[in-house]
């Protein structure tokens, strides 16, 4: 009997205990999904504003975004994963954003120096690369108000939903300008070289460009690009001169060469390109040579060009028998690039990929972007000064300008807005402009004999009867290379200095086409030039 009663007590705790596992699992599963959602939903928002276009939501997105991510669990933040969103999104410590500023103010004054950056989300590399040369070019130029615009929009989301600090676009940061009132606009690129987001400043400022009395754009950091792997300049120079010292000193060497006898070799990875300015990472490898430094390697993230790729890079200071590696980013800022592709802890990065080869002894990385080497800022002052000086002269004209030029010959430039109706090459952007009796005519000579007529005025009124059109002179034109061409040249009536006026063309097809078009800097010819 009492047998019986135990048996029947152990079958009645066993079916007890599965009930309950049953309900367990069954609460278990609800959790996970619940928290699966909670994680899918901050991913989505994430992804919503991981765009490089800002709408009239962005505001509001961003802010949806940190709110739905603070509103979750540990376990949770752990869980968020979307084609672009990660836990780092929002999790990452890149430094204290209360530090940076992000020169957005108004009360800009008619003078504005406009920083241009691709930008960084890493807190304290905006701080010391960007900020770095923001300060040394307001320190230099007191006049002029110093103002930041970033072209990543992506970036200028993430800073904003994760911080709270909001920097303006290019858009945002020009119509800033225009409603401050702002006269002289100078622009200085952050950026390495003129490469594909260059080309997109340009185009966004030319937008822009009749909305201020001058508009002056400044170079890059390297420079020119040149036409091959062989042609660098005194930018390059100087850049090599200043990321090398700076490598050497962090990795406490007294030289270069020190570093050398002791096996070391430093490698400087840079973005990389498919633009044509990739060219340029090889002219900065030719620079190393060309100083000395043996030691020296340029790599890209993007393996553009191909000598520049990691593996590349690894068979070259392999072959130099150096068995010490020092990896440093050629880039302005120590973001995600330097951060993730070159120190990261992945199997891709260039620190892991270089301890794979088995070849070196050790291999270290120096996180520091060339922003904030003050050698570096000294090339952006040079090249602001040079623009800043140049607006100085322009000004001058244009107050000149306001009382009607004496009669006489000048050399004037012709600016248009096509790359297809422009000042032969060989005229360098410049025409001859005649005042006599208060009106003046500026003479140009074209590329070539397509363009047939011009029309001082809109196409629609060029097709109008009785339309007077500008007709063609034949003009020959002398190359840097000493050979000549015929092409076609015209006199265009000049109605005002400095601002654009409507220039309508045809071309041998017979379609018309309305282009604007200005003069500006004029240099009296004198009589015995």
């Amino acid at each position: 009997m009492k047998k019986r009663i135990l048996a029947l007590l152990c079958a009645c705790m066993l079916v007890f205990s599965m009930v309950t596992a049953c309900g367990n699992n069954s609460d278990s599963t609800e959790t996970k999904e619940s928290n699966q959602k909670a994680a899918d939903h901050v991913a989505d928002l994430i992804d919503a504003i991981y765009v490089q276009k800002r709408t009239d939501d962005t505001d509001k997105q961003c802010e949806e975004a940190k709110k739905a991510w603070d509103a979750l669990t540990d376990e949770q933040k752990k869980l968020v994963s979307g084609e672009n969103a990660d836990p780092d999104y929002f999790g990452r410590d890149t430094g204290d954003a209360s530090k940076d500023d992000p020169l957005n103010a108004d009360d800009i004054g008619e003078n504005e120096l406009l920083v241009v950056s691709f930008g960084t989300s890493f807190n304290d590399s905006r701080v010391s690369d960007i900020g770095g040369v923001e300060k040394a070019l307001q320190k230099a130029n007191p006049d002029w108000s110093v103002r930041r615009a970033f072209t990543a929009q992506i970036i200028i989301n993430h800073i904003q939903a994760r911080d709270g600090e909001k920097i303006d676009n290019m858009d945002q940061a020009l119509e800033r300008a225009v409603a401050n009132k702002v006269k002289n606009l100078v622009v200085q690129p952050t950026h390495l070289m003129h490469g594909a987001e260059y080309d997109e400043l340009i185009e966004a400022v030319e937008r822009y460009e009749d909305k201020f009395e001058s508009v002056k754009i400044a170079e890059p950091l390297l420079g020119e690009v040149g036409s091959d792997g062989n042609v660098i300049n005194d930018d390059k120079e100087a850049a090599a001169k200043a990321v090398t010292a700076e490598a050497v000193k962090t990795a406490k060497y007294d030289s270069l060469e020190a570093a050398e006898k002791d096996g070391v070799a430093f490698v400087f990875m840079g973005h990389g390109t498919s633009h044509t300015a990739k060219v340029t990472y090889t002219q900065m490898q030719t620079q190393m040579k060309k100083l000395g430094y043996q030691n020296v390697f340029i790599g890209t993230v993007e393996g553009e060009p191909e000598e520049t790729s990691c593996d590349a890079v690894i068979d070259k200071v392999k072959e130099a028998g150096y068995k010490k590696v020092i990896l440093r980013p050629l880039m302005v800022v120590a973001g995600d690039h330097a951060h993730n592709d070159m120190a990261g802890d992945d199997d891709d990065s260039w620190k892991n990929m270089f301890k794979a080869s088995k070849a070196f002894d050790s291999v270290d990385t120096q996180i520091a972007g060339l922003g904030g080497i003050k050698d570096i800022q000294s090339i952006y002052v040079a090249h602001t000064a040079a623009v800043v000086k140049n607006t100085k002269k322009t000004t001058e004209a244009k107050q000149d300008s306001l009382t009607q030029l004496e009669d006489g010959t000048y050399q004037a430039d012709f600016k248009t807005d096509s790359g297809m109706f422009h000042v032969n090459e060989a005229n360098k952007g410049k025409g001859t402009l005649i005042v006599k009796d208060g009106k003046m005519t500026i003479h140009v000579s074209l590329v070539s004999k397509k363009i047939v007529n011009l029309y001082n005025g809109t196409a629609k009124d060029a097709q109008k009867d009785g339309a007077t059109l500008l007709n063609p002179t034949t003009d020959t034109v002398k190359y840097e290379d000493g050979t000549k061409e015929e092409v076609y040249g015209f006199d265009i009536p000049v109605p005002a200095l400095d601002k654009k006026f409507d220039i309508a063309l045809v071309g041998e097809k017979g379609s018309w086409y309305d282009h604007k078009v200005s003069v500006s800097n004029p240099e009296k010819i004198e009589e015995n030039e």
